[in-house]
């Protein structure tokens, strides 16, 4: 086949590309450049050359051509400006599942041209056709699958979509990698997008939002205990950070429309919780599922929960977990699944 492989420069893509050279597909590598240099200056340098710097070299190794093309204006269009509106909203984003369905598997399917048969990538996971209906399937290592960031994409876009290494445990990906020799073969895996870095973050929205001063109150006493300089840089749990003495203290409550951090020296906010309700979601089949007991994950990692599923109406379910969980926010995403098959997924609210 024709195929259009996305390569970042890290060790995962690299044997993706390597599995498909090696099977004798006619491949080009496309890397994509998201990263708006003046835009984001303030945040200082970002690994994008290296990245390429490493995607150029394995291309090199492989006799396999690569072409360099910007999807900036359209990242920032779509996945920086949802980040920056959940922000906003007191929510909590999560940019990788939109980077996946608009820009790796949306946008860039319009841009190349369409005698690619196959969008090959890195990611952890396996497309399985059955009945003509194509089925979005686990990864074997529990802990690097990667189904949760892809639950938004569509019938059409899993038709196109490969995932080379979606059999392979990460241990069996080092291995491939050090017996192709890689140039890569040693780097360590990236921690997502260069603004999403935990340090760079608090920068990034300064820079979008500003600052706005506030209050932080101590939700027990009612005492105020400070000021902060927006309620949008501070998550409910978050405990570091505040410049409070006499702590441990914790973010338990953010009035977003009054721009007041509450506070406490106990960690209400993430008391545990087995219920919560979900709306705007995506069905990869095209369809809601018919069963009612399914598995969800309420975050990417191994933790699946055993869940009931029930609906409200078309639009909006609540589910109820089979164990409490600490960390539920609203804004994040819960991917639903039957078995081995993730079925798609929906936001907290």
């Amino acid at each position: 086949m024709k195929i259009a492989v996305l390569l970042s420069g890290g060790v995962d893509s690299s044997v993706a590309l390597r599995l498909l050279k090696e099977q004798g597909h006619d491949i080009t590598a496309f890397y994509l450049k998201i990263w708006l240099q003046d835009e984001f200056s303030f945040l200082g340098d970002c690994p994008w050359e290296e990245d390429l710097k490493f995607a150029r070299e394995v291309c090199s190794q492989a006799d396999v051509p690569l072409e360099v093309l910007s999807l900036q204006n359209e990242y920032w269009d779509t996945v920086v400006k949802y980040t920056i509106e959940e922000v906003k909203e007191g929510r909590t984003p999560n940019p990788d599942i939109f980077c996946n369905s608009l820009i790796k598997f949306g946008q860039f399917y319009d841009k190349i041209d369409s005698s690619y048969e196959k969008v090959a990538s890195g990611h952890y996971a396996w497309v399985n056709e059955v009945n003509g209906k194509f089925l979005l399937e686990r990864s074997p290592d529990p802990v690097k699958d990667q189904t949760y960031f892809l639950a938004y994409l569509t019938q059409q876009q899993l038709s196109r979509a490969l995932f080379p290494i979606g059999k392979f445990k990460k241990t069996g990906i080092r291995e491939l990698a050090h017996k192709y020799q890689l140039p890569n073969m040693d780097r360590k895996d990236s921690q997502g997008i260069c603004f999403l870095g935990q340090l760079k973050f608090k920068e990034f929205i300064k820079h979008h939002l500003g600052e706005i001063e506030g209050e932080i109150i101590d939700i027990d006493s009612g005492k105020v205990m400070g000021k902060h300089p927006g309620y949008y840089y501070f998550t409910i749990g978050q405990r570091s950070g505040l410049g409070l003495g006499g702590g441990p203290w914790y973010v338990v409550k953010k009035d977003v429309e009054n721009n007041i951090v509450y506070i406490s020296r106990e960690n209400k906010s993430v008391r545990e919780r087995n219920e919560f309700n979900v709306g705007k979601f995506n069905w990869i089949s095209g369809e809601p599922p018919r069963k009612k007991e399914l598995k969800v994950k309420i975050r990417h990692g191994e933790n699946l929960y055993d869940c009931m599923v029930v609906w409200m109406d078309d639009s909006k379910a609540a589910v109820k977990l089979d164990k409490p969980d600490k960390g539920i926010a609203a804004g994040q995403f819960a991917v639903f699944y039957d078995d081995e098959v993730c079925l798609g997924g929906g936001v907290i609210l």
